[in-house]
């Protein structure tokens, strides 16, 4: 049985994709913004997947300001959860930050950089 913030993460990462092929809403930040929202305590890893997806959404979204403060408090999760499959979630936000280039978009990818090479995966994002 899916739980609800399951469900909303799978709409966000669905939403997320969409609007990068130019045929989904605008709006996948909400989606994870909902899944955060219901998630019930514990569930660190998948906490930390979906604010990594918040932060790549606002990007996509072209909100940069918001997308970097999102993405600080994804790396700083980040940083405390060990998982590979998180490691590779980076490259996510790495590849949506790509396009930007102000001060602050660069400590972030900085940051990820950093913490993606001291967790290494060869998993696919």
């Amino acid at each position: 049985m899916m739980r609800s913030g399951e469900c909303r993460d799978g709409r966000a990462v669905s939403a997320r994709d969409l609007a990068g092929l130019d045929r989904g809403s605008r709006a996948a930040s909400m989606h994870f913004e909902n899944a955060l929202a219901l998630r019930k305590p514990g569930f660190d890893r998948v906490k930390v997947m979906d604010r990594v997806g918040l932060a790549a959404a606002l990007f996509d979204e072209g909100e940069v300001e918001r997308a970097a403060v999102a993405a600080h408090q994804a790396l700083d999760a980040a940083a405390r959860v060990d998982s590979t499959l998180v490691a590779s979630r980076l490259n996510t936000l790495l590849d949506a930050a790509r396009r930007y280039e102000t001060a602050a978009v660069d400590d972030v990818r900085t940051r990820a950089r950093d913490l993606a090479a001291a967790r290494p995966t060869t998993i696919a994002a």
